[in-house]
């Protein structure tokens, strides 16, 4: 679930030459010899917003909304903005009159906790800061913390400890802590791909950390994405993929433990070098691609629920679908 924040983050919203369609927006589409390019900030991390559109006027107007509203959303989700709302719930404890994105978002996350048995789940927060505090010690143990602070840690776990609705948001135990780093990005996804859609587009890949398709390509053909270390291949049609991966972030290095900790018992996981998750909306398949990893397949084939496929790329190389 956490976040590596040096990481340069691609996020990029494109459609082949071969058939940007729109819907009618009151005149004809001028062809744009180039992309519109944005460079900033985003999700923590450097990043690149690229739009191939057609109407190059309509193309920079669709980038201004969706970097105001990644914006917006950052000051809910971040814990990199010190007064984001997230930032001033972990701080007090609870929120009053909380933005209803973030009651969206814990409300997706409950189900997929649900679905995962608890292995999905946003309060974690307190297990990743103790392993984050012990590998920046001088001559940290190279196996992580202890026993005895992994289980007080995890005294400030469970999203069952958390009650939430629409006029509050509460911790039932003092110390309890939330990072949104295993949903927000697809749920900022999903929220860009309705900025597109409502500006007339109809055929687009957006790619903001984690991907989704609004209709095929322009030629009718499915978008195609890859599993990394693969030869696999995932059509994708109003559909969306993402990717959680052990190797991508380990707190001390090749051999130390990753940043995806199980909430249950406060390790971290190893048994997958990536699980893919696709399926409706990016949040969604943002949520399971972290609660699958740490799930034997019989036990995500069981637990699949319907539209959804997982693509399994083990330690040893060996590839799985499910779904």
């Amino acid at each position: 679930m956490g976040a590596d924040i040096s990481r340069r983050r691609f996020l990029g919203i494109s459609a082949a030459a071969a058939g940007f369609a729109l819907l009618p927006l009151g005149g004809p589409a001028r062809a744009a010899p180039q992309a519109v390019r944005w460079h900033g900030r985003a999700l923590g991390a450097p990043a690149e917003l690229i739009l191939h559109h057609p109407d190059r006027e309509q193309a920079e107007r669709l980038i201004r909304r969706i970097v105001v509203e990644i914006d917006r959303l950052e000051r809910i989700f971040s814990l990199y903005i010190p007064d984001s709302a997230l930032n001033v719930l972990n701080a007090n404890g609870a929120l009053a009159d909380p933005p209803p994105e973030l009651v969206a978002v814990l409300e997706e996350s409950r189900a997929a906790w649900r679905l995962s048995g608890g292995l999905f789940d946003p309060t974690i927060q307190p297990l990743w800061t103790l392993y984050a505090r012990h590998f920046a010690a001088p001559e940290a143990d190279p196996a992580g913390p202890s026993p005895r602070e992994i289980g007080t840690a995890l005294t400030r776990v469970g999203l069952d400890r958390v009650a939430f609705d629409g006029n509050r948001i509460a911790f039932r135990v003092p110390g309890m802590a939330l990072t949104l780093n295993g949903i927000a990005q697809g749920y900022i996804t999903d929220r860009a791909i309705a900025l597109l859609r409502a500006g007339g587009v109809e055929h687009t890949l957006a790619d903001l950390g984690e991907i989704r398709a609004l209709g095929p390509r322009g030629d009718g053909t499915p978008w195609r994405a890859g599993i990394a270390g693969t030869a696999a291949r995932v059509d994708l049609v109003d559909r969306a993929m993402a990717t959680s991966g052990t190797d991508g972030f380990r707190f001390a290095g090749p051999g130390s433990p990753c940043h995806l900790i199980d909430p249950r018992s406060g390790t971290a996981a190893d048994r997958y070098r990536s699980v893919s998750v696709v399926a409706p909306t990016a949040a969604g398949a943002d949520a399971l691609s972290t609660a699958f990893s740490f799930m034997r397949a019989e036990d995500i084939a069981a637990a699949l629920p319907a539209g959804v496929e997982v693509h399994l790329y083990d330690r040893a190389g060996g590839y799985r679908h499910i779904g």
